[in-house]
């Protein structure tokens, strides 16, 4: 029986391609989930944004949720999120960087 390289290369590769997007939705959900809490809004309407838009436009659609906030103060509180989040979610997970083969 041989050992298949290039067939261990590509699950390798496969299961860190589903492992680092599986962390990266789960990152960008925490971050709005967190971003409820100052907003003052229902966190399932902001996790519903992440499904339906990608990161450059969640702002745009959060920012009429709440127009007595203006947009830099708004990105200011959405980089603190994110960050807590991403400590939260290594806490819980582990560090996402892809696992190499040594």
């Amino acid at each position: 029986m041989v050992w298949d390289l290039r067939g261990a290369l590509l699950k390798k590769q496969e299961v860190e391609s589903a492992r680092l997007a599986d962390f990266e939705f789960r990152l960008r959900a925490r971050t709005m989930k967190l971003l409820a809490a100052p907003l003052d809004i229902e966190p399932a309407i902001l996790i519903a944004l992440v499904a339906r838009h990608g990161d450059d436009v969640l702002l745009d659609h959060v920012a009429p949720l709440r127009p007595d906030i203006d947009i830099p103060a708004l990105q200011a509180m959405f980089d603190a999120c994110r960050a807590e989040a991403r400590v939260q979610l290594i806490g819980e997970l582990g560090d996402p960087s892809p696992h190499r083969l040594a």
